[in-house]
């Protein structure tokens, strides 16, 4: 692990994540998924170019399925960007880096919570919902 991710785990999310100053960028892991071993690196060079703004942290579901739990994390690697305590998008599987580059710049333009909760409707990318049957 580099020094521009940090690990976190139930006992420091409330710390790390929660109380953070920054945009936290949380990836939710595991030791054995190949997909978060090739998305592992790309996240380390990402943290480090966005150091000033974002902070990347790293969640092993295995050895903290409380918090996979509470983030409903059903696929890894799962991403999901928070902002003054509240999760803001979320992304799932080895994302291209404009991926990353557009959840976090997106993120950092929420205003308040209000602003928050109406972009966690919505699809960071502009794409078409599909319908509802």
């Amino acid at each position: 692990m580099s020094g521009f991710v940090t690990p976190v785990n139930e006992a420091n999310f409330e710390k790390e994540v929660l109380k953070s100053d920054k945009l936290v960028l949380v990836d939710f892991y595991a030791d054995w998924c190949g997909p978060c071993k090739s998305l592992a690196p790309r996240l380390e060079k990402f943290a480090e170019a966005h150091q000033a703004d974002v902070k990347v942290v790293k969640i092993n579901v295995d050895e903290n399925p409380k918090l996979a739990a509470a983030f409903g994390v059903r696929s890894i690697p799962m991403l999901v960007t928070m902002k003054d305590g509240e999760a803001v998008f979320k992304a799932m599987g080895a994302v291209p880096d404009t991926t990353l580059e557009n959840m976090c710049k997106q993120s950092l333009q929420t205003q308040n919570a209000d602003d928050i909760k109406n972009r966690q409707t919505q699809d960071p990318f502009n794409r078409p919902k599909p319908p509802r049957l």
